[in-house]
Order: C-alpha cells, then sequence, then structure tokens
C-alpha cells in the first residue's frame, strides 16, 4: 500500500469520525407556542427554527397551539423537560409568576410602536429582573416580545365602562386581568382558549380581548359584531427554555440560541409593522357589517382612571417584589419614550 493511498485512507477515517460525532451532538429541539404557525408566535418560531438549523447541527420540531394541549399543558411539559421551548403569555402564568401579570396593568404600555419596541428592547425589568423570578420555575427566560394591540370584541357597542355592566366577558386564567375587567364594568369570566369560540356562539360569554391579527386568523368577528380599540393593552408574550436544558448546553450552542433569538426578535417587530390596521381591514372585508370602533381620548378616560386601582391590586397580590418591578418597568417606560423622541 502507498504512502498516499494510506493517507487518503487514514484521512477519510478521519473525516468518518467528525461526521459520527457531529451526528451524535445533533439533537432536535421541542418547541411548543400557543398560536397557530401562521400567526405571530408561530412566525417567531419559524424563524427562530431557521436560524437554529442554519447555524447548528440542530433540528427544532415545531407543535402549534392544540397539538400538545392547551398553555397549562405546554407549561408543565416545559417545566418538565418534555418540551425544550415554550413561548407563552405572562397571561397563563400569572399564577405561576405572579410579577408577571404587571402586563396586564391597563395602560401602562405606550401606544407609539417605536417606544413600545424599545422598551421590550432596554427594559431592566424584563431583561435583569423577570429572568431571575422565571428561574425560580425551572425556567430560562429567552425573550419578551409584543405581539399587537388588544382589542375587545361584544355583542353590542362599547363607549363607556357602563356599556359593559354585567356583560360575560372571557379573560385569561389570570387573576390581575379578572381585575382589570371589574374594574372596566364587565363580569370576568376565565376560560381556557379552546372553549372562547364555543362560548360566544351560545351565549356563555358574551366578550373577549385579543390583538387585531388574532380576531382576523380565528374568525372571532363570526361569533361577535362589535371590535372596541380602547389602547389599553399589547399583548405580551414570553420565549422561555427548560432551564436543565439551556444550562446543560455547550457555550456554542447557548450562543447560538441567543443569537438565533435576538434575530427572530428583531424580525418579529419589522413583521408586525402595519398589521393591525390590515387585520382590521381584513375583517372588514369579511363581514362588512362588523362594526370597528377606535375611541377617542375623551371615550377613553373613563377606562384609564381604572389603572390605578388595578395597580393597586398587583401590588396587594406580589407584595414588595410586584412593586418594585412595576416602578422598575415605569422608569424602562420614560427612557425608552426619551429615546424614540
Amino acid at each position: 500500500m502507498t504512502k498516499l493511498f494510506s493517507r487518503a485512507i487514514g484521512g477519510a477515517s478521519v473525516l468518518a469520525i467528525m461526521l459520527v460525532a457531529q451526528s451524535a451532538n445533533a439533537a432536535t429541539w421541542r418547541y411548543a407556542f400557543e398560536e397557530a404557525l401562521e400567526e405571530v408566535q408561530g412566525k417567531f418560531a419559524q424563524k427562530f427554527k431557521e436560524e437554529i438549523e442554519a447555524n447548528t447541527d440542530h433540528t427544532v420540531q415545531l407543535f402549534p397551539f392544540g397539538t400538545l394541549g392547551e398553555s397549562d399543558d405546554i407549561m408543565e411539559q416545559a417545566q418538565s423537560g418534555i418540551l425544550n421551548f415554550v413561548d407563552q403569555s405572562p397571561g397563563f402564568t400569572g399564577a405561576l409568576i405572579p410579577e408577571a401579570q404587571v402586563f396586564f396593568v391597563p395602560y401602562l404600555l405606550p401606544q407609539d410602536q417605536d417606544t413600545l419596541n424599545e422598551f421590550f428592547r432596554s427594559s431592566v425589568a424584563i431583561n435583569e429582573m423577570f429572568p431571575k423570578l422565571y428561574a425560580e420555575q425551572g425556567l430560562q427566560l429567552l425573550t419578551m416580545f409584543p405581539e399587537g394591540e388588544v382589542c375587545m370584541t361584544t355583542q353590542d357597542p362599547v363607549h363607556s365602562p357602563d356599556d359593559l355592566n354585567e356583560v360575560k366577558f372571557r379573560v385569561m386564567t389570570n387573576p390581575l386581568l379578572v381585575e382589570s375587567y371589574k374594574a372596566f364594568g364587565a363580569t370576568p369570566t376565565p376560560l381556557p382558549w379552546g372553549e372562547v369560540y364555543g362560548a360566544l356562539q351560545t351565549g356563555i360569554i358574551q366578550g373577549q380581548e385579543n390583538p387585531g391579527f388574532f380576531l382576523e386568523s380565528t374568525k372571532m368577528y363570526e361569533v361577535t359584531d362589535v371590535i372596541t380599540c380602547i389602547g389599553h393593552n399589547n399583548f405580551t408574550t414570553a420565549v422561555m427554555a427548560n432551564k436543565d436544558f439551556y444550562d446543560g448546553l455547550s457555550e456554542d450552542d447557548q450562543k447560538a440560541i441567543d443569537a438565533a433569538i435576538e434575530a427572530s426578535f428583531d424580525y418579529i417587530l419589522d413583521y408586525q409593522q402595519g398589521l393591525q390596521d390590515e387585520s382590521l381591514e381584513k375583517i372588514k372585508e369579511a363581514k362588512p357589517e362588523m362594526q370597528i370602533n377606535i375611541l377617542s381620548e375623551d371615550e377613553r378616560k373613563p377606562f384609564m382612571e381604572t389603572a390605578g386601582d388595578v395597580e393597586d391590586a398587583f401590588i396587594e397580590m406580589t407584595g414588595d417584589g410586584g412593586e418594585e418591578i412595576l416602578n422598575q418597568m415605569k422608569k424602562d417606560l420614560a427612557t425608552a419614550e426619551q429615546a424614540t423622541q
């Protein structure tokens, strides 16, 4: 056997060993979220999958809403390690992490999109304080991002809190959101998302809230007659990893995840530009008789006046820790506003 042939065989063996090693290190990561594949959380997840698979040997398996159960099911699976990643709104983690309910204090988040985006990008509360709280529940908080202005759907027009009197209004299973809609004058009714369409159809409830894109994609307009936007909130969601899984990864894999999250964050903020208006227009096209009311500043004032009571309820629920986060968020929001002026 010639030396050249021996070297060729040796090189091929080394290459084979390297390929086997790479294959052995490659894994399939499981990622579940609360929306459909073509909704905002699904778009974020697809971008994350694209980035991971382009820059590592790993693959990402996506599980849209309903494939693994309701929101509480996927959270349990993420905490137990069955899932590696989960995207879930603080609305469903309020019982687990009470301080996360701060995102449901009405009129806390700004309506200006640039200010809102800057807040989520640079917030000390989000980037430094919340990760510690999520870690206590076995979760690595990777990012939070806004999904769009929340609007109400009802059977009758709403121009003041009086119009919500005795309206059975579906809310997420979140204690502070219950307090918020009590303050608005409604009768809050916590329900899992899978039951909402049917409950509206049968009259068990008469209203619910969600961002415009979600109202359009889930066809909520088929079982309600009025959309009312009062500027009270922007739907927030959080992407998390199982902490034991994340901590056990190599430094390179952790860096790849962090980079993929950053790219997906930038992508999803850009994706949402104009999405709310486009979604409301599509609803109007699908159901021309649908009333879409954007309340004036004067009409919003009675709703805005309830914010103080909900803040007090939040602090009562969460104590000094919640108050510290609320105060830090207000500082972060002021900083974001100055940065975008």
